[in-house]
Formats: C-alpha cells, sequence, structure tokens
C-alpha cells in the first residue's frame, strides 16, 4: 500500500477527534494535526502524527501544512466561507486535490417538512457562511466531498445512511462518531463520492427536530 498524508484542518473538534481515532492505527498513513492549540491533541502523538498549530486563515502556516499531502479533510467553525476559499487557493498552488469539508445539513435547502424549518430557525445564519463555503468548494476543480451532518449526538455507535444532493434529507440526528467513521471510510476509500455532497443521518429518527431538543 502507498504512503498516504493526510491533513486534517480543525484537529481539535470532536467529529475530527473520532475521525483521527479511527485512522492513527492505519499503516502507512502519516496525519498533519493542524489547529490553534496543539495541547487539544497531544494524546494522538505518534511516529506517524504530526501536531502543527496554526489558523487556516493565516496563508504562510496553511501552505506550509500543505505541502506534500494527498487529502484535506476540513472540520472547521466561524468564517467557514472565507476559510474555504483560502484552503481552495492553498490546495490549488500545492497540487492537493481530494478535500473531505464538514458543512451544515440545509445548505441545499433539502430538509422537508417542519424539520427544515425548525432547523432553519435555529442555525440559519450559519447556513449563510455554510452555503457559500459549499459554493467556492463546487465551483473549484478540487475532488471534493461535502458532508452535511444531522444534529450532532455524542452517542458510542456507528449507525449511519446517506443522501445525496438533490435527494430529501432523512433523519434529525446522528452521531459524531458516525460521522468519523464516514470520513475515515472515505480517506481508506478516496474515489469513493468524489465531487458530491452528503448527508448523513443515523436511520429512523426522522421527526419535526432532534429527540434531544
Amino acid at each position: 500500500m502507498e504512503q498516504q498524508h493526510i491533513l486534517i484542518l480543525g484537529a481539535g473538534g470532536q467529529i475530527a477527534r473520532h475521525a483521527i481515532g479511527f485512522l492513527k492505527g492505519r499503516k502507512n498513513t502519516h496525519l498533519t494535526l493542524f489547529l490553534r492549540d496543539g495541547a487539544q491533541v497531544k494524546g494522538f502523538a505518534g511516529p506517524n502524527v504530526r501536531i502543527v498549530e496554526g489558523d487556516v486563515l493565516q496563508e504562510k502556516a496553511l501552505d506550509a501544512a500543505m505541502q506534500g499531502q494527498d487529502l484535506v479533510y476540513a472540520n472547521l467553525a466561524g468564517p467557514v466561507d472565507r476559510m474555504a476559499k483560502a484552503i481552495v487557493a492553498a490546495m490549488e498552488a500545492n497540487g492537493v486535490k481530494r478535500l473531505i469539508f464538514i458543512a451544515a445539513l440545509g445548505i441545499h435547502d433539502e430538509i422537508p417538512g417542519a424539520f427544515g424549518r425548525w432547523n432553519k430557525e435555529m442555525i440559519g445564519a450559519d447556513l449563510v457562511r455554510y452555503s457559500k463555503a459549499a459554493a467556492t468548494i463546487e465551483a473549484s476543480g478540487l475532488d471534493y466531498t461535502i458532508i452535511r451532518p444531522a444534529w450532532l449526538t455524542d452517542n458510542e455507535e456507528v449507525a449511519y445512511e446517506l443522501t445525496r444532493k438533490g435527494e430529501p434529507f432523512k433523519g434529525t440526528e446522528v452521531s459524531r462518531k458516525s460521522v468519523g467513521a464516514y470520513v475515515a471510510e472515505l480517506v481508506a476509500h478516496p474515489d469513493k463520492d468524489v465531487r458530491a455532497s452528503i448527508g448523513i443521518d443515523k436511520p429512523g429518527t426522522d421527526g419535526d427536530k432532534p429527540s434531544f431538543y
């Protein structure tokens, strides 16, 4: 198996931590964990793990981390519209093609009924930024997978189903561990779900809102 170099942006996030847990033990996989505070991920330190402190919006830091990578997994919050532009530019400058990007459910107006209305009321401001981020990525020449998770739980389970852009979103919730498992699956099979926007939820969780609300 060829060596695979993975850059994880926002590596301190909860979904990212699950993904790192799935990926860390894979042979020939080298992880670069990029985040503002490296202490958050010091428990993942190892021979195939490099921890880099930096901000995605710092061009030089991002460019340096991008060099020699095969795949970028971005798990970010905040001004994600600006971050997406920075990531696309750095990837194109360094010849990196494969991107996995965590966005938000509802960016394609894909959630039917009462849950769709509730979701928009709850995270409407964030949807604007994530929609712009997704548009930037989709307009690029990158081999991207945009992931739109349902409302997140900390349940210790891997149970998920997928929907594609243009299909109605299913379910209302999904575990962070499930999303991390799907990310790890994409890393292991980088030709899977290329240039696709994927919704992810736990089967059987349909409703007007998540069960924990």
